[in-house]
Formats: structure tokens, sequence, C-alpha cells
């Protein structure tokens, strides 16, 4: 059985989703943040819930509710992604970030350490390479410098991970998520949030006049990713789950033009506060470590999230 936090979250739905097919027992807490349409969260949790899956609305700061469900049920594989997401809100409200990245991780941490036996994988991201320079980005890089404080509270949690594993020799995995994408994501994404506005013929404002590059991953990798973690033999690791080819942001617009059969109205405004030029996943080690090897290409990929968003995603709104 596997514990999840963040599990009516855009990964943790997909990565509960995949786990129930494997004939997997899954269990979970998520708190419901309002950052984005909560509608979104409550309608990824029933689909769960009627999958088998013990949804609990809970904060991970409340420990007690935490120890329990994992002593109840014998619960040593845990999948932390709960998380604050977004850079650019990070700016408007740090201390939720703290509250949720830091503060939230570290009472995870803590609570493992006294349950022997437990194993950890968690999320961290690319945002941790901050002003690195080496293109693409290898887990052997520097990453202390982060440029924004989304990325400062992710590599945080890495160094929680060697500190925890120093001192009570817990097992731990980070993973290094590159610009997740796909259905059931999060409206605040640019890609989300570009498609509803081709679709309701609202300007698009691109950043930096839309030459930045992300290196944009299929939720269904990610996912592979991360099952593959949680059976790998680790002590403590790091690993980059990434696609290993960037796109522009304005390559991005063109892709939903075409899949949408609507052009956008582009306004072209600066650089922001906080964002880097561009991220690009260097695999080598994880495709050693993991045997990871994303297959969905971006074009596939936004194929299947416009699909989606026509069908059922265009009645959640972003925050």
């Amino acid at each position: 059985s596997v514990f999840i936090t963040g599990i009516a979250g855009f990964i943790g739905f997909h990565l509960a989703s995949s786990l129930v097919r494997q004939n997997v027992k899954v269990f979970g807490i998520d708190n419901f943040h309002p950052y984005y349409d909560p509608r979104l969260k409550r309608r990824r949790a029933q689909i769960l819930r009627d999958l088998g899956v013990d949804v609990i609305e809970k904060d991970l700061l409340e420990v007690g509710a935490c120890r329990r469900l994992l002593e109840k049920e014998g619960i040593l594989h845990v999948v932390h992604l709960a998380a604050q997401a977004g850079v650019r809100h990070a700016l408007q409200a740090p201390q939720e970030y703290v509250r949720a990245n830091i503060q939230g991780s570290i009472a995870l941490f803590e609570l493992l350490a006294t349950m022997p036996g437990s194993r950890l994988v968690y999320a961290s991201s690319s945002s941790v390479y901050g002003g690195n320079t080496s293109i693409p980005f290898a887990e052997h890089h520097a990453t202390e410098r982060p440029t924004n404080v989304y990325g400062m509270t992710k590599k945080a949690g890495e160094l929680m991970a060697y500190t925890y594993h120093h001192l009570y020799q817990l097992p731990s995995i980070g993973l290094r998520f590159f610009t997740v994408y796909g259905p059931w994501g999060r409206p605040d994404m640019a890609y989300y949030h570009f498609a509803r506005s081709i679709l309701e013929g609202k300007p698009l404002l691109l950043h930096h006049e839309g030459r930045m590059k992300r290196d944009f991953t299929y939720i269904d990798d990610i996912v592979d990713g991360i099952e593959r973690a949680l059976v790998a033999d680790f002590r403590l690791d790091l690993c980059n789950l990434g696609h290993d080819r960037p796109y522009s942001v304005l390559q991005l617009v063109e892709l939903l033009e075409m899949r949408l059969g609507r052009k956008a109205k582009i306004e072209l405004g600066p650089m922001q506060p906080g964002e880097v030029l561009s991220t690009h996943a260097d695999l080598t080690y994880s495709r050693t470590r993991l045997g990871y090897s994303p297959r969905i290409s971006l074009e596939e990929g936004i194929g299947h999230f416009v699909d989606w968003l026509i069908c059922e995603g265009s009645s959640f709104v972003g925050s």
C-alpha cells in the first residue's frame, strides 16, 4: 500500500489512479487549498473515491492523523506531493510557501523518522536549478542559487532529506519535476490558461516575447517515473523527471492554436521576476538509475489535454 500527500492535486490524482489500476491499495490526504478552483480538486477526489481510494481531508501539519493512518494500515511507502505550487504567486504570499512546503515537509520527515522501515519518494522541482547556467540541468549541478521563493522551498526539502537520512537513516529519493502538463492539470499553468483564453477570444500575455523555453513533461511520463522510484533500491538520491526536449512558449501557443483550430490574440510583455529563460532536463542519470524514458511528445500530450479540456476541463476556472 502507498500513502500520498496532496492526493487530490494534479500529480497525486494521476499517480493514485495508476496505482489502483495495478491493484495497489492507496491512501492519501489533501487540505483542498483554494489556490485554484477547489471544484477541480473535489472532482478529482470523487473520482478517486469511486475507485476505492481513501481520500482524507487533512492538512499535512495534522501529524497525528497521518500517524494513525500509517500505523493502522501498516504503510511504509510514502509519496510526498503536497505543496503550495506556483512561481509567481510566491511573490505575493511567501509565507504560504513556507508553511506548506517547509513546515509541512519537515512535519512529515519528523513523523517518518520515528517509523522504522519507512521509505519516502518526494517531489522536488526544476526550480531548484535557479541561476544555474549549465544546460541541460543535471543532478550534480549546483542548486544553491534558486531565483524564486518556490524554488527555495523545494531546495529546502532536498536539504531535509539529506539531514534526516544522516540523523535517522531515513531512505528518500527526490524527483525534480520539469513543467508537468496534461488533463486534470492546474488552471494557473500556462498551457491551461492559454487554451482557455484562446477558446474565449481573450488576449494572451507572452512574457519575454514568448521566447522562454520549458521542458514540458506529460503527466503519464511523470507518473511512470514516480512508480519506478517507488520500487527502486535507494538510500538517499535525486533524479530529474523531464522530457529532454524544451519548447518555447511561442511554440506551445502554436500547438494549442493548431489543436483548437483558433488563432490566439497575443500581447507581448517583459520578463517576470523570478523566472528563468530555459529549463532542460538531463536524463542521463534517471535513465540509468530508474530506467526512466519519457514517451509522450508535446504534440501528442497537448492533443490529449485539449480533448479533455473541451469535454470537461472548460468548466473549471483559474485562481
